[in-house]
Formats: C-alpha cells, structure tokens, sequence
C-alpha cells in the first residue's frame, strides 16, 4: 500500500545559479538555430567559470552560409542571456566575459538514423503528474520554483535591488493522508548585494514573498526556517562556483518524486528524445490524471537510435488507477503517434520556445500561445475517457 503520512523534500535552482546559465546559453542557441530552420540540428552545451564562457557540441543547417553566419553570432547569444539573467560582477560580466565557441557541424553518422525519422539516441523517458496541486505537479518542487520565480520577479523590477540573481530553494513538506498540508522546514540562499547583509536581513526582504506563494496555513509555528544559514552570499554565479549545461535534471522534472530517465534536456533540438519524449510523457501522463483514469501517473516510453518506434510504454497508477494500467498503455499509444516525428509535431517543437524552459522547471507550467509548453496541455483527457 501507497504510504500517506510521511515528508518529501524538492529543491529548486534560480536562473543565475551557473548550471542554469549554462541552460540558458544553450536553449538560447537552440532558439537561434530553429529560428532559421524548424528543422537545425542542435546538441550544444556549454561551461561557464570566472570571466569564461565555453561552449561545444555539435549544430546543422541545410544552408551552410547562413549556417556559418549564425557560428558568429554564438558569442552575443551568450552575452544577451548573461546580460538579461542579470550578471554585472567584477568577475562575471555580460560586457566583459570571455565566450569561446567550439560548436561543429553535425556527425553524419548521427544524422543518417535522424533523417530517416528515428530517434536520435537510444533511452528511456519519464512523465509524471499527480492531482495534489493545481497544475498536476509534485507540491515541493512546484512552490519551491514559484519562490525563486517571485524573487526573481522583485529583483528584475527593481523592488529588492538588494538580490542578485544567484539563488536555491529547498522546501520538506508534511502529507497527511496522501496529501501535501505543510511546510515543515523551507531552505533559501540567495546571492545579495552587501557583505553587511546579515541572514536576518535577507530573511526579512524575502519572507513576505514566500508567504505570498505558499499556500494558506502551509507556514506554521513548527517551521523550520534557513534563510543564508552560511552567512554572506555575495560572490555568486559562475564566479563562485562552475556552471555546465545538463546537471540539474531533477530540478527540471519532477524534485526526485518520480524516477529520471538520465538524459538532460538543454541544448538538444527536438529529434533527441532526450527532450521530446520526456515531454511527450510528461504529456500524457498529465491527460490520464486530467482524464480523471488516475490520481497519480508515472509513464515511462523507451527508443532506440534511428528506429521510429517506441520499444515500449510503461504505466504505474501507484494504486490510484480507474482502470487497469495495461488499458491506459494501450490508449495513450492510441492517442499520440510516439513516434520521435509524431511527437514533434503533435507537440509543435520545432519552433523557438526552448530558452524559456531552462530555469524553474520544465512541467507545470502554462502552455502559452506560440507554443512553448505546449506539453502542458490537457487536450487528450476527452479522447482518454473515451478510450474506456
């Protein structure tokens, strides 16, 4: 039996953290390359330490002048994005830092199986949802985003000019039969301006705008409370500590309350299933829960390199299940074409959407109008119900 009354704790990453800087340079350089062809082929990554900015990987064009264009402009993609994160230190500057680019062209050995619609790597992906908050994620990892996202909000409007934008979030909350009811203990460090700052004084800036988040009664006497419990935070970011594209994928997905895949999402073009069909389960794992066939769903679908098909889909209900979960395997391959192209385009990922997926999660939030998140949408619960 599914255990009720126990703690979970998620943590969160804000977008100055260095390996978000990383996702942000690589997304944005994703953006650029779909931007000139729905179909580019990107896998970049990128390093960042005091003053450097080091990127790699590999790119494709089908116009190899504009393709040699676009390598130029790799160095004021990654400047704009350290410059709108907010990074003006001595030692990490959009204006000032060094950016080397050692992007090349794609191997055409990994090209051949991609262009014959298969599946540009072998793996195994998962989706989760759950009915315990609104947008049918896991309650630590979705408040504990919403905390760095408010915070960040305060700091780019000039409200708390005191925060920069280095900052992490931690949140352990009480279920009581099978549901989220409390914060019992909330971590927060958030890079600051001054070495006179104490934690008490950047407690009191960013106490009001975590209770502003959290739900009502969720903060309670017995809290537990380590705001900046080191002290001074005032060297941050990738002068403070390394940053490299990929290493927070559990801050992505789902905080550790469902199992991960291994495979990171940023800086990889839509052909990787990497990415796309960690968003196509995401997808339907959150259909069966808004279709009512489950309260909780974890949905796993395996590929393998240059072949179409997924080699398998994988349900668990965690008890919660409507219906048998073999049934749901079946419907949800009835649904959705899972091939890596059928994804695609049931997704509209080939498009310019990705540079704002890489901080506070990719899942759980609003599918917006020019299509970025559109694996937040809940458009298959009707064809799910009817399925049964």
């Amino acid at each position: 039996m599914t255990r009720q009354n126990y703690v979970f704790t998620s943590e969160s990453v804000s977008e100055g953290h260095p390996d978000k800087v990383c996702d942000r340079i690589s997304d944005a350089v994703l953006d650029a390359f779909l931007a000139e062809e729905p179909n580019a082929r990107v896998a970049c990554e990128t390093f960042a330490t005091s003053s450097l900015v080091v990127i790699g990987g590999e790119v494709g064009l089908s116009d190899k002048t504009r393709l040699k264009q676009l390598m130029g402009s790799i160095g004021e993609i990654a400047r704009e994005c350290i410059r709108d994160i907010g990074y003006e230190q001595d030692k990490f500057h959009w204006n000032t830092c060094h950016v080397l680019n050692f992007l090349h062209e794609q191997s055409a050995h990994i090209a051949q199986g991609v262009d014959k619609d298969g599946a540009g790597d072998q793996g195994i992906m998962f989706g989760y949802a759950t009915d315990e908050t609104p947008e049918l994620m896991p309650a630590p990892i979705q408040y504990a985003h919403a905390i760095l996202r408010r915070l960040t909000e305060a700091r780019k409007s000039g409200a708390e000019p005191t925060l920069r934008p280095d900052a992490k979030s931690q949140l352990t909350v009480r279920y009581e039969h099978g549901r989220p009811v409390a914060v019992d203990s909330i971590v927060l460090s958030t890079q600051h301006a001054s070495a006179d700052q104490t934690s008490d004084d950047i407690r009191s800036i960013v106490e009001p705008y975590i209770r502003e988040v959290l739900p009502e009664g969720w903060l309670h006497e017995g809290t537990e409370w380590w705001v900046n419990p080191t002290g001074t935070f005032v060297i941050g970011g990738p002068d403070g500590d390394a940053g490299l594209t990929g290493r927070k994928i559990i801050v992505d997905t789902y905080g550790g309350a469902a199992p991960h895949g291994g495979g990171a999402f940023s800086g990889k073009d839509p052909t990787k299933v990497d990415r796309s069909a960690a968003y196509a389960a995401r997808y339907l794992a959150k259909n069966v829960v808004a279709a009512g066939l489950a309260s909780k769903c974890t949905l796993q679908l395996s590929y393998a390199i240059g072949v179409a098909k997924p080699l398998s889909i994988y349900v668990d209900a965690h008890g919660t299940g409507k219906v048998p979960e073999a049934e749901i395997e079946k419907a949800v391959g009835q649904v959705m074409d899972l091939t890596p192209r059928g994804i695609r385009e049931h997704l509209g990922l080939n498009r310019p959407i990705y540079a704002r997926t890489s901080a506070y999660g990719h899942f759980g939030r609003m599918p917006e109008e020019d299509g970025g998140f559109s694996w937040e949408r809940t458009d298959l619960a009707e064809a799910l119900k009817k399925a049964f």
